[in-house]
């Protein structure tokens, strides 16, 4: 399993927000490059950068600063927000971002992401976020009657590379994953899930393997790394223990 720490971008800097509210932001970083590098230096296998402006205005607000990042690491970099048209997609691709994660894009658009897919095959990753089972949109100010995983069947063969599911009520509240949620999703379709919300210990990350049997690759892990509370080697290292691996499976 990877474990994947998360650099959201806000005003040119790397934030955490509570529960997606813009206006519930912690600043961790004024350099995003420097916090990037980091992560890499700690021994991240990838990173998910998030364009929060560019979520909410519906257009790349940290293009340039996104590309920098990507070109400062050594390791690949996923990247979502604002990406709502074929160009942006190319763009990113073009400049070293090794995938897109398209949500919104998802349900206002479905061509664009079966387009995307079709050029840029296992290059597109399926963002969903979801509040209480529903799938939220526009940098999750709306929230709509389809269901998380009927959205998720849909791309069902399209060649996405991954979903990333996100529980809202739970990211950035240190309050834990929501397995359950989770685990239906990851069940409920054949395309790798990649976890995100509420990561808030160390257990959370043990926890999760027992839902590698059930299609979860990796982990997004943000606020917890920025405060402490969990240390990135430290997750690393149990995410790859095999012996944690059988004992859960058992």
């Amino acid at each position: 399993m990877i474990v994947i720490p998360a650099v959201d971008l806000k005003d040119g800097r790397c934030v955490r927000l509570s529960q997606g509210r813009m206006d519930q932001e912690s600043v961790y970083s004024e350099n995003p490059v420097e916090m990037a590098r980091r992560w890499q230096s700690e021994g991240a296998e990838r990173l998910h950068v998030v364009d929060l402006n560019g979520a909410v205005t519906g257009r790349p607000v940290h293009g340039a600063l996104i590309k920098e990042i990507s070109q400062s690491v050594q390791i690949p970099v996923e990247v979502g927000g604002g990406i709502r048209d074929l160009a942006t997609i190319e763009d990113y691709l073009s400049s070293g971002v090794r995938w897109v994660v398209l949500g919104t894009a998802a349900f206002q658009n479905r061509v664009l992401i079966e387009e995307a897919c079709r050029r840029f095959p296992e290059r597109v990753i399926l963002g969903i976020d979801a509040q209480k089972g529903k799938v939220a949109i526009r940098g999750w100010n709306e929230v709509i009657s389809l269901e998380a995983i009927d959205l998720a069947k849909q791309f069902e063969g399209k060649g996405l590379s991954a979903i990333i599911f996100t529980d809202i009520e739970r990211d950035g509240m240190g309050t834990g994953l929501n397995f359950q949620s989770t685990r239906r999703l990851a069940r409920s379709t054949s395309i790798p899930v990649i976890a995100s919300g509420g990561v808030s210990r160390i257990d959370d990350v043990e926890q999760l393997l027992e839902l590698e049997q059930d299609g979860v690759i990796g982990v997004i892990v943000g606020r917890a790394l920025y405060t402490g509370s969990i240390k990135l080697e430290e997750a690393i290292r149990l995410a790859k223990k095999p012996e944690v691996i059988s004992q859960k499976s058992e």
